[in-house]
């Protein structure tokens, strides 16, 4: 499926060295592959900020990079990291990864993207409230994924446009959106289906990042479009018939594919603000398996947010279907002082 009608970026990095290839970077059938996921706080306040600092020494970024070298990723989402086509991409895999992922996808999110309306409702149009996905530029909170496997770029599925009215019985707060309601784009960034080539086997890498289940009122429209985002990525794995991509292809994955689904999800089994069951709507599915990685102080916890609330919370999630197995999974939560996020990477060795 050719992406023609999408404005997306898919980067192959390659290396100049004689005899260095994909399949030396990824070494010869391996028994396992390790998956990570790491909101690494890479957003700036201004669109071209992100790439000005990966141009140079940024402390930020070195630390994050820091963060990812000590866990040695074969396949990598990073959340929050702004979208600027692949000069970015290119850039932080360069300069600060020791260019180890010859490999990349990034695409456009809705954070940033001008609506035309008033979403927030203040009285105003074209603050960052009034954006498909809350951002200050488009872009802003965009994510990446970097592998040291192939990428099948023709094979990648984006949800970006999905609209949240066609959700069967969704949590739509039709009430306080009236009118545009029937306007609203579900995925607050993107939701996507990266398709990666692990020595001939087909790993299905389901990105996303729901928003945040705050920042709202009454209504709990931030709530419940967590709890949809969420859904969308479950009904998904369940080959819902009524989801389209954004080139017009209908339905969810293929039946028996494997997959892992990675990504801030900003919800918690149990504690904090998303509507209740929201992730379980994705970790009670007969596919997926949830590997409970922990560290050693923190227990599952993935978020070290503001205390006393919403405290340290478990929000970030490798999640593979149930044909792999999970040789080991860990949340890295180094002990020191200063960290590049107020998220930890959490990562999975999978049997591909």
């Amino acid at each position: 499926m050719k992406m023609s009608r999408l404005a997306a970026v898919a980067v192959t990095l390659t290396f100049m060295a004689a005899g260095c290839s994909s399949a030396d970077t990824a070494t010869d059938e391996p028994s396992s592959i390790r998956v990570a996921t790491f909101n690494a706080s890479l957003n700036r306040s201004a669109a071209g900020q992100l790439m000005t600092d990966l141009q140079g020494e940024n402390a930020q970024a070195r630390a994050a990079a820091d963060v990812i070298a000590a866990n040695s990723p074969d396949v990598l989402l990073v959340n929050e990291f702004d979208y600027s086509g692949n000069d970015a991409v290119a850039l932080f895999n360069d300069n600060y990864l020791d260019g180890q992922y010859p490999h990349s996808f990034t695409a456009p999110v809705n954070t940033g993207v001008d609506s035309g309306l008033d979403l927030d409702r203040d009285g105003e149009l074209g603050g960052p409230g009034d954006a498909w996905g809350f951002g200050q530029f488009p872009g802003q909170y965009g994510m990446v994924v970097y592998s040291k496997y192939p990428i099948a770029t023709d094979s990648v599925r984006t949800f970006q446009n999905f609209l949240w009215k066609d959700m069967p019985d969704s949590l739509l707060p039709r009430d306080y959106y009236g009118d545009v309601s029937d306007r609203l784009r579900l995925s607050s960034k993107s939701h996507w289906d990266v398709p990666i080539d692990v020595n001939g086997k087909t790993l299905h890498v389901l990105a996303s990042h729901p928003t945040p289940p705050s920042f709202d009122g009454p209504e709990d429209r931030n709530g419940k479009r967590n709890h949809d985002e969420i859904r969308l990525s479950a009904d998904y794995i369940s080959g819902a018939d009524y989801l389209y991509d954004d080139n017009g292809v209908r339905g969810g994955l293929e039946d028996g594919a494997s997959f892992v689904m990675l990504g801030d999800q900003n919800s918690d089994p149990v504690d904090g603000d998303s509507v209740a069951g929201a992730i379980a709507q994705v970790l009670d599915l007969p596919r997926v398996q949830d590997p409970a990685p922990t560290s050693a102080e923190h227990g599952t916890d993935t978020a070290d947010f503001a205390d006393p609330t919403p405290g340290d919370l478990r929000v970030d999630y490798v999640l593979p279907s149930d044909d792999l197995t999970v040789i080991d999974s860990q949340v890295y939560w180094p002990n020191q002082p200063e960290h590049p996020s107020d998220h930890r990477l959490v990562w999975a060795d999978l049997e591909i």
